[in-house]
């Protein structure tokens, strides 16, 4: 038993096993090189990753299911319109230049104010604007159709619940019954 342990680690100590494991280890780090790996994502997010569609179908999906636990029906349509789109704010700098100039009997005050925005620089080399808010469109009307909409109760359930959730007046929401 004693023969084997001193036989292997005299093998182990050689100098052509630790060169072969050496140009193993410099083959695979060389192989999983060559194989595509993914991209990493853009760590600063740009301006258009925000869709108006998509903010829209996203509000109809939620009221829908809303509409859907309070009336206990799965039929359920729901229109939401938007009144403008998004809008952005970025990060600018204002300098503003006065100079005096005085004749012999006037004085004149112009002032200039220059603006520019604070840039700041992508993965790729690209510059983009640095933005400060996104604000969503505001909403313009809800219109809702399901089943038990003509039930006052329900309706006034519904009414209640959207308002609160999406913030708006009742005047921008209608509800009516599905045939």
């Amino acid at each position: 038993m004693i023969e084997i342990k001193e036989k292997l680690l005299k093998f182990l100590k050689s100098p052509k096993l630790l060169l072969i494991g050496g140009l193993t280890g410099i083959l695979l780090i060389f192989l999983s090189s060559l194989g595509g790996g993914d991209k990493k994502e853009n760590p600063i997010p740009s301006e258009n990753v925000f869709s108006i569609d998509s903010y829209q179908t996203e509000l109809e999906e939620d009221i829908r299911e809303l509409v859907k636990a309070i009336s206990g029906s799965g039929r359920v349509s729901v229109v939401v319109t938007l009144e403008n789109t998004a809008s952005y704010s970025y990060a600018d700098t204002r300098e503003e230049a006065t100079t005096d100039k005085s004749g012999e009997n006037t004085a004149e005050t112009d002032s200039e104010l220059k603006k520019g925005y604070i840039t700041v620089k992508k993965a790729d080399g690209d510059e983009e604007a640095l933005l400060v808010t996104a604000t969503m469109p505001e909403i313009r009307g809800v219109a809702i159709v399901c089943e038990g909409g003509d039930n006052e109760f329900i309706a006034e359930k519904i009414m209640n619940t959207v308002t609160a959730a999406l913030n708006i007046t009742k005047k921008r929401v209608y509800i009516c019954g599905r045939n």
